[in-house]
């Protein structure tokens, strides 16, 4: 099922670039500044907060709310369990942890001292006032076989913008979670950003040990129970730029070899050549149909 676009003025066959529903087309992310993380921290802080206090009418965004507001309690629990450079997020510049990053950074704006002087005399599993700022997030970016140069260029860019420290394995999921590991002996937790409907994610909770025979770690999953839906009315109504295969009908991102635009995306103009952005599916189920595996 597609969502069928508020605004018709424009063709269908330039509809991965035109307004959808009344908002912009996919942003683009502003020229790297410099920036710190704590300014990063405050501007995310602002737009969440920001939306959080608007009086929405529409159940999406109201859903929205109530899953941000849950996210950030998960996320606050992890900072008063692990000390910054104790916890990680993994981050391969898809859509659910893109959503993850911004609320991480929102929260942690509210750690950060505004002099980035420590002046916390609490334990490192109970830090609950302001805190040294790090230079940048830690971040984990396992690269999928025969990756897409789309995605690659977007984790770069956004990790600049959004300043984080990525560690890039070309590794399988477990030998490269054991060796960002072993490379950063301090990691307890990684932020990751699986939801419910995902594969081997029906039974995870806000906070899972890994699996026997895994690295050892915390995963922390604040955004496991949003829908498709919400993570992308999260992105378009806060004008979060996003990885452009999105907006070619890639739906879920792998890589070159097991991934395609969603079947369910493609247009049906006079045309038929082309496939609706991916923020014009709305079912849960639907959301893999590109995926091979």
């Amino acid at each position: 099922m597609t969502q069928t676009p508020g605004d018709r003025s424009t063709s269908t066959a330039d509809q991965s670039t035109a307004t959808l529903d009344s908002y912009p087309a996919n942003p683009e992310l502003p020229i790297p500044s410099p920036r710190s993380l704590h300014d990063v921290c405050l501007e995310m802080k602002e737009k969440v907060d920001g939306f959080l206090a608007e009086d929405h009418t529409g159940k999406i965004l109201q859903d929205v709310q109530v899953r941000v507001r849950e996210a950030v309690g998960v996320i606050d629990e992890a900072f008063q369990r692990y000390e910054p450079q104790e916890i990680s997020i993994s981050y391969n510049g898809g859509k659910d942890c893109l959503v993850l990053l911004i609320i991480i950074l929102a929260c942690f704006a509210h750690r950060l001292s505004s002099t980035d002087k420590s002046s916390s005399s609490q334990t490192p599993n109970g830090t609950s006032g302001p805190i040294r700022s790090p230079k940048k997030f830690q971040a984990i970016y396992i690269v999928s076989p025969h990756p897409f140069s789309e995605i690659d260029d977007f984790v770069l860019s956004s990790s600049s913008e959004y300043q984080l420290d990525v560690t890039r394995y070309e590794l399988g999921m477990k030998q490269g979670l054991g060796t960002y590991l072993a490379d950063h002996p301090n990691i307890k937790a990684i932020f990751v950003g699986t939801r419910r409907t995902d594969p081997h994610g029906e039974k995870l909770t806000h906070f899972d040990p890994t699996d026997g025979g895994w690295p050892d770690f915390m995963r922390v999953h604040p955004v496991i129970d949003w829908h498709y839906a919400e993570i992308w009315a999260f992105i378009r109504h806060l004008k979060i730029p996003y990885c452009p295969l999105y907006d070619q009908g890639y739906t879920s991102l792998g890589g070159t070899k097991d991934t395609q635009p969603n079947p369910n995306l493609k247009k049906h103009d006079k045309d038929g050549v082309g496939f609706l952005p991916a923020y014009t599916l709305i079912g849960d189920d639907e959301e893999r149909l590109g995926r091979d595996k």
